[in-house]
């Protein structure tokens, strides 16, 4: 579902925007279409000779789970499905506009959208180089407050070459270990959700989610229970940059590639052998999640739910 996410989002936002759902859902498939995959992999590749479209140079993306480009994409397919629609004829513009809509937002979305959000990467990634030579605490309260943000916004993979770079070059990355506390606090967020909330199928979205979550999987995390109710997001958020500044504070490194979740502490053991910065890795990203189930029951306030004290039952049991 997650991987679709352009397709699901192209047809709300056709409805939101007040024009034809069917149409910004076929952009949403463009983004996601096969070829258009291969290619961006293709173009991941050493030696990767770059392709234009009427001599202007395409920057792929991958779009699979991505929010935002398909969002932008609809509003302007949106605004020009009125257009055409006033400048064709009645009798062709049933047929016309959509195609028009699609021939023109297609291209723009891979001319303009993409790049503009891979550019805005890069300057991020390498501000957090820059950021990280000063001060790794302080780089680790960027990185573990704002992934999630970067990931919500597809801003995420900007970090991914220089990521990569360090393990060829260096054999080691110090951003990685900042990245954990930032997944597993929004699973601790949703766990909180679920121990909160009195609603069933929210707690059974929640309770699988939070277990995704724990594995790197926080898109059902995120779009399925956080995110809708604002402040458990806001709180994983905080809790993962508390957990990531303290990470940073002791340089902890991986040594091998690995997706930031549990599973991600072997990677952190240096090759001379299990040292400081593992348990550090380990306390911290136990105390993101710890932090963020703590913070959702007292502060998360989900679907308005309040917890009911021995105190207020006293109080309703008199009156």
């Amino acid at each position: 579902m997650f991987f679709f996410f352009p397709l699901a989002l192209g047809y709300t936002s056709g409805v939101k925007f007040g024009g034809s759902p069917f149409v910004t859902m076929a952009i949403g498939g463009a983004l996601v279409h096969p070829t258009m995959i291969a290619a961006f992999d293709a173009s991941q590749v050493p030696g990767y000779e770059e392709l234009t479209f009427l001599g202007m140079p395409i920057t792929f993306m991958n779009y699979a789970s991505s929010v935002i480009p398909i969002i932008f994409a609809a509003w302007i397919s949106c605004k020009l499905e009125p257009i055409f629609n006033q400048i064709l004829p009645s009798a062709i513009k049933n047929f016309f506009t959509p195609l028009l809509c699609i021939i023109v937002t297609v291209p723009l979305t891979f001319l303009v959208i993409g790049p503009a959000a891979t550019h805005s990467s890069q300057f991020l990634a390498h501000g957090y180089e820059h950021i990280y030579a000063a001060s790794p605490v302080i780089a680790g309260l960027i990185m573990g407050g704002c992934w999630q943000i970067f990931v919500i916004f597809g801003l995420h993979w900007g970090f991914v070459p220089i990521l990569l770079n360090n393990m060829a070059v260096i054999g080691s990355d110090s951003m990685m270990p900042l990245l954990v506390p930032a997944v597993l606090a929004q699973a601790g967020a949703a766990f909180g959700v679920f121990l909160m909330t009195k609603d069933v199928k929210l707690k059974a979205i929640a309770g699988s989610a939070s277990t995704a979550g724990l594995f790197g999987i926080t898109e059902p995390a995120i779009y399925g229970v956080n995110l809708p109710k604002k402040r458990p997001f806001v709180i994983g958020c905080i809790s993962g940059a508390i957990g990531a500044a303290i990470i940073g504070y002791f340089n902890a490194r991986v040594y091998s590639f690995a997706m930031p979740s549990l599973l991600i502490f072997p990677q952190v053991i240096p090759p001379t052998g299990v040292d400081m910065t593992l348990w550090v890795t380990v306390f911290a990203s136990i105390l993101s999640i710890v932090l963020a189930i703590i913070l959702t029951i007292i502060f998360g306030q989900v679907n308005g739910e309040t917890r009911v004290t021995a105190h207020d039952a006293v109080k309703t049991k008199v009156s």
